[in-house]
């Protein structure tokens, strides 16, 4: 048991010290800037204890001896060692903060282009919350222990160096009576460290927790007041800040008790130097001045140690929130392009699943020697159970995921040998809820295609029949839509991405449920944006609306995993199978619901 624990614990350290290592190396791009903060605060603290032997000097042969001049020499050195001390702090401020930016400036930049890179599987398990946690206040931590908290070690160091020196300059016998108790106040502070970042990472953990839970309760906003479910969420969300007090009571705990014991420890040197040099003082062999200045050097260098606590338990922070930032950076995507894939031209050619296999948890599986050819401009539709395989099925063609076994072939040629860039800039994706950024509606058009002019943009709006609302509106294409479209209807959302996709003029359409959530007016329009979209390029319609697949060149009824049936909707319909159950269900079920409206 003891030997588990040991190895646990230096794991715990190495992986600490590691992971202190990797921070520190952020910095090396900016190493002018470290290095310079480093020398000023160095200076700084060395300047400091300077002016206390200054300030011992001048009690001892210019106060006590009533000399003027000397007094004046005393004071005009002193002074210029303070104009010098301005520089300096100015000169760690400015590098330090400086420093801070860039390192957050680079880390942001490198978590924000590593997540473009991450496999789409990497966000469908992944809560946002956790994401956002450590792109925001993780990142700050992991900057301001390069920074702010590297400041304060130095200068604890070098405050503890410095004035050790001139304690012994000025008495070497009573600089001993301070020294050994350092090696006692370190101790204390190693032995408190092994705790207190422990309690910490807790701590960032569950705040990850709970940045998820706001974000999830005020997205879903609509929905918890519906169901009348604050009451339920806020005991879910008070057992979360219930763990994250204890977890920081217990850090905040043990810093309380480390404190304490250094003042008591600081108490006793206190004593042992008014003491000891009081007793030489009566023998002349100590100066006023010295013991003023002995105390001065005992607060300089107890300081640090007084203050070790916050710093430790900011450093332990900093490194808990850096193992958080770290494991997202060194994430590999699941799908990854080879050394060998190169940039397809184009992917009309005719597509074929080979014998594919597809689970999302292994020994369940969702797709079972999959097989299906779909020739260059055809349209497939694809229907069945929810749970099917649907939109597996869609999210394979776009190489969200890859085949477990077998193989997905677009023009005789395996799509993993291309570029997932090249391969997904030919795609063009409607989703069921269509998703727009915040900015106006002609930019969120022409994030189909970026070079798109201004005409393009509106002929793009016409096919898709959103020309019409958009002139109503009072600003036009320049109307801000809001943070992901709140201002606009889901139909009118719905238009846009379709105008975004027909400016893309992407080579391969996947259509997942786009008219599910309209009206039946609004749905015309979609419908009619989606036989312009489908134009000419090979199609895959995800529909619980059977209306809108009537025309598709192919329909396949998808349960577990298999296609049970496949055709036209006229044949179909003949087959009296699956098909026509699900058809005339639905148009009886349509047929009674406008009856009921109109009666």
């Amino acid at each position: 048991m003891a030997e588990s624990h040991f190895k646990e614990e230096s794991f715990s350290n190495k992986l600490s010290f590691k992971t202190a290592a990797r921070i520190v190396r952020q910095a090396t791009p900016h190493w002018p800037l470290l290095i310079g903060f480093i020398l000023f605060i160095m200076v700084t603290a060395f300047i400091e204890a300077f002016n206390t032997y200054i300030v011992k000097n001048a009690i001892d042969l210019a106060v006590i001896p009533g000399d003027g001049p000397m007094l004046l020499r005393f004071m005009m050195i002193y002074g210029s060692l303070h104009i010098v001390l301005a520089g300096t702090v100015f000169g760690f401020i400015y590098c330090a903060g400086r420093l801070g930016e860039q390192i957050q400036y680079d880390l942001r930049k490198k978590l924000f282009n590593h997540l473009q890179d991450l496999s789409f599987s990497y966000f469908d398990k992944t809560p946002v919350g956790w994401i956002i946690s450590r792109c925001t206040s993780d990142i700050q931590r992991v900057s301001d222990l390069v920074t702010w908290n590297l400041l304060d070690l130095v200068w604890a160091i070098t405050n503890i160096i410095s004035a050790m020196v001139f304690m012994f300059l000025i008495n070497w016998k009573l600089a001993l009576i301070v020294v050994v108790a350092m090696p006692i106040l370190i101790s204390i502070a190693l032995r408190f460290q092994k705790y207190i970042i422990g309690e910490f990472r807790k701590v960032r953990s569950i705040n990850s927790k709970i940045t998820g839970a706001y974000n999830e309760n005020i997205t879903g906003v609509k929905i918890i007041k519906a169901l009348v479910r604050e009451k339920k969420n806020l005991s879910l969300f008070g057992q979360l800040t219930d763990n994250m007090y204890n977890a920081s009571y217990r850090a905040v705990w043990l810093s309380a008790i480390f404190l304490p014991i250094v003042q008591l420890l600081t108490a006793v040197a206190f004593g042992a130097v008014l003491w000891f040099g009081g007793f030489q003082f009566k023998l002349g062999l100590f100066t006023i001045g010295g013991i003023q200045a002995f105390i001065s050097y005992i607060t300089f260098m107890m300081w640090p140690v007084q203050d070790l606590a916050r710093v430790y338990g900011e450093m332990q922070q900093a490194v808990a929130s850096a193992e958080r930032v770290f494991s997202l950076i060194d994430t590999e995507p699941d799908i990854q392009d080879t050394p060998d894939s190169y940039d397809v031209e184009s992917v009309k050619g005719e597509i074929e699943f080979r014998n594919v296999d597809f689970y999302y948890e292994e020994n369940n599986p969702v797709l079972s020697d999959f097989s299906l050819t779909v020739k260059p401009g055809e349209t497939i539709a694809l229907v069945g159970p929810t749970g099917g395989g649907k939109s597996t099925i869609v999210n394979l063609i776009c190489r969200f995921y890859e085949p477990k076994k077998g193989r997905i072939l677009m023009g005789g040629r395996d799509y993993r040998s291309f570029t997932q860039q090249s391969l997904q800039s030919k795609l063009g994706v409607v989703l069921q809820t269509p998703h727009l950024f915040s900015g106006t509606i002609m930019d969120n058009i022409r994030y189909g295609r970026l070079e798109a002019s201004d005409e393009e943009v509106i002929e793009a709006a016409k096919l898709a029949h959103a020309h019409d609302f958009i002139a109503e509106l009072d600003k036009q294409y320049y109307e801000d839509v809001g943070e992901e479209g709140t201002l606009l209807s889901v139909g009118q959302k719905q238009l846009i991405s379709l105008a975004r996709a027909i400016l893309a003029k992407p080579e391969i359409i996947i259509m997942d449920e786009a008219t599910s959530s309209i009206d039946t007016l609004t749905e015309e329009l979609i419908q009619k944006g989606m036989d312009t979209l489908l134009d000419g390029s090979t199609g895959f319609v995800i529909a619980h609306r059977l209306s809108t697949i009537r025309n598709a060149d192919r329909i396949l009824v998808i349960e577990s995993g298999k296609i049970k049936e496949m055709g036209s909707h006229r044949e179909l319909l003949a087959k009296r199978g699956h098909y026509f159950d699900l058809y005339t269900r639905q148009f009886r079920r349509e047929r009674q619901r406008d009856l009921h409206v109109f009666s």
